[in-house]
């Protein structure tokens, strides 16, 4: 997800193969793309300014996309598996405490959201206008985090005991208030610190499952 400084391909013998050179380019698009729609809104951005602001022809962007919309799906889904790796590692890792786990799944998500606060703005904020794909999109991964959360819930009641989720929605709360919080504070800046969110989360996560029947 990191939008960095991308070193020039070699070309003539030392050049890398095809497959890497198209891979590195469309890597620089959409990090270029979340740069884009990230200052100038989904509406406003466009193809041309994608293809300047990664330093290709637009010609360049339509071998990869066929507009823009195809773009910032693209985008979602990187973003999404890079958020789901994220959060899986930080889970494991954070041992076999229930809540220790299910917070530290959460911090992964904020720290992401505040590493690269471009992808942030597009994929929380802008995909919301980027047409009925990337909105159907954008339900079916919320739906994948819920389940993730859900599962994850699923095995602590199996290891250790405590609350269950009620249903399948109760994740889903839980998910979506979490993900118009950070919306907000990309847009608003409530709170001055994505991170200050945590705690937030936390109370919104244990008062649902506080909730869960006996």
């Amino acid at each position: 997800m990191q939008r960095s400084p991308t070193s020039a391909v070699p070309r003539g013998r030392h050049a890398p193969p095809l497959a890497v050179r198209l891979e590195a380019q469309r890597g620089r698009l959409l990090a270029s793309a979340a740069s884009v729609f990230a200052a100038k809104g989904y509406a406003e951005g466009s193809a041309e300014a994608i293809s300047r602001e990664a330093g290709m022809s637009k010609a360049t962007f339509y071998e990869h996309f066929a507009n823009k919309e195809e773009c910032i799906i693209a985008l979602f889904d990187s973003a999404r598996d890079f958020v789901l790796q994220a959060m899986s590692e930080a889970a494991d890792a954070a041992g076999r405490d229930p809540e220790a786990r299910l917070m530290a799944g959460v911090g992964a998500f904020l720290e992401a959201v505040a590493t690269y606060p471009d992808y942030g703005q597009t994929l929380l904020v802008e995909i919301i206008g980027a047409g009925p794909l990337a909105a159907e999109r954008r339900d079916s991964i919320l739906a994948a985090f819920a389940a993730v959360l859900d599962s994850e819930n699923a095995a602590a009641v199996a290891r250790t005991g405590g609350p269950r989720f009620a249903s399948p929605d109760d994740s889903f709360a839980v998910v979506g208030a979490i993900a118009e919080l950070a919306s907000r504070q990309l847009r608003r800046d409530r709170p001055d610190e994505i991170r200050k969110l945590e705690p937030v989360i936390r109370r919104v996560m244990l008062g649902v499952l506080s909730q869960a029947p006996k």
